[in-house]
């Protein structure tokens, strides 16, 4: 990849204006928005087991860095997923403060 997870979370940070916030994050990304999913609903609650897609049944590998080190190693998978998952659970893109406590929460995970 062209990034670490540490990075990332800098990035989104930066772009926020504000750090990302862990406990923001996990209440996040355990929430459903309005709508029939949230991401635990195919990354798990806590994302350090594998998960499946709620519609599809894809297997998706852990999605915490601490368990899957490929894990947010690659900025343009990174934005991608961002976009396309929170438009499902959205209907939107999430905002940088979004992105930035998400990663807050995903790189503070252990194994």
């Amino acid at each position: 990849g062209d990034t670490t997870p540490a990075q990332q979370l800098q990035h989104w940070s930066a772009q926020a204006g504000s750090p990302g916030d862990a406990a923001r994050g996990q209440a996040f990304f355990t929430k459903r928005h309005g709508g029939e999913w949230s991401c635990a609903s195919c990354h798990q609650a806590p994302p350090t087991r594998a998960g499946q897609h709620a519609s599809t049944g894809k297997a998706i590998a852990p999605l915490a860095p601490a368990v899957q080190p490929d894990r947010l190693t690659d900025s343009a998978k990174v934005e991608k997923w961002f976009r396309r998952n929170c438009k499902d659970v959205l209907s939107r893109e999430c905002s940088a403060q979004e992105k930035a406590d998400v990663l807050a929460y995903l790189n503070a995970l252990k194994p």
